[in-house]
């Protein structure tokens, strides 16, 4: 992308995971400005190009004959923009540099078949996997100059979740404030306090592992500082998920990076699943799954109180576990 001509040319920017998407608009506006310093830069959704805007839009302007268009929500453009969006995105005059934002999913199936059919460059912006996010802050810590193992950053993911905005927020934060420091996860989980110490993962872990003292412990530290009972459970759904695929799978003959990859989970974490393995089995991770699935209808109305559901689902969790 960094050496190719833009103008005269369309991006179709396609998924859901929104910081990608906007790094991947960004840095294709970028080599349109070094191309064309002067063209007019407008963004808009893909609704306000009802009434022949989009016509307007794609002609410059009387100061500017170059025009870079960034439509983003491309879900949800008007039938009657349709024609002509989908003409200039197979044929883009030379002063023009389309950008065309789609979030994911089946809404603008045609225009999207039209546009793979037509060859539009596609870039993708899907989520990331639970075991491609070590690789994704790798990245992120390699740009900021920061040096931090897979174990900092897996306690990072514990201290502020999977969302890669927040991530990347955190990041940033941890580089300025331990600049040319090798970042441990003691570091980051004396940065953010007592996050990195109560969430659901956190309670997932114990639970797991056996510590029902400490889970309840934790559980109810996390309730009392806002984290959502829907998290909490959700949280031991994935886990009991991954060491489900673990003990059905670990006997096949598989590299760590391919075992990593059909449980779901970072390869540095096989050997906790392995631990918890030796006290669980089949039929327990199964118990265990269905007490969560009845929580999880509890948290989400069917009780009067939902700390109470957590707590009498790990004995459940509990019992199962020593099955």
């Amino acid at each position: 992308m960094a050496t190719r001509k833009v103008f005269g040319g369309t991006l179709l920017v396609r998924g859901s995971e929104s910081l990608l998407a906007e790094r991947a608009v960004a840095a294709h506006l970028a080599i349109a400005r070094r191309e064309r310093p002067d063209a007019e830069v407008t963004e808009v959704t893909a609704a306000e190009l009802a009434d022949g805007r989009f016509a307007d839009l794609i002609g410059g302007s009387l100061f500017a004959s170059d025009a870079v268009v960034v439509v983003t929500d491309l879900a949800n453009l008007p039938d009657q923009a349709l024609p002509l969006v989908r003409q200039t995105a197979l044929a883009p005059h030379d002063e023009l540099c389309l950008v065309l934002v789609h979030g994911g999913g089946i809404k603008g199936k045609a225009l999207l078949d039209a546009l793979k059919k037509g060859g539009v460059p596609t870039v993708s912006v899907d989520p990331i996997k639970p075991w491609e996010l070590p690789k994704f802050i790798a990245a992120e810590a390699k740009q900021l100059r920061m040096v931090m193992d897979d174990v900092a950053g897996q306690a990072l993911v514990e201290a502020v979740g999977a969302d890669l905005r927040a991530l990347s927020a955190a990041l940033r934060q941890l580089a300025s404030d331990y600049d040319g420091e090798q970042v441990s996860a003691a570091m980051v989980q004396r940065y953010f306090g007592g996050r990195a110490e109560v969430t659901s993962f956190a309670v997932a872990d114990d639970a797991l592992a056996g510590r029902h003292g400490a889970a309840l412990e934790r559980l109810r530290w996390a309730l009392s500082t806002g984290v959502s009972p829907v998290l909490v459970t959700s949280a031991l759904a994935s886990s009991l998920r991954g060491l489900g695929k673990y003990l059905e799978l670990r006997s096949g003959s598989f590299s760590d990076q391919d075992l990593a990859r059909q449980v779901g989970v970072p390869a540095f974490k096989l050997k906790e699943l392995n631990r918890f393995s030796r006290d669980w089995s089949g039929r327990g991770v199964s118990v265990a799954i269905r007490a969560v699935a009845k929580a999880d209808e509890q948290v989400k109305g069917a009780a009067a109180d939902p700390a109470f559901a957590l707590e009498q689902l790990l004995l459940r969790i509990a019992a199962a576990r020593s099955r």
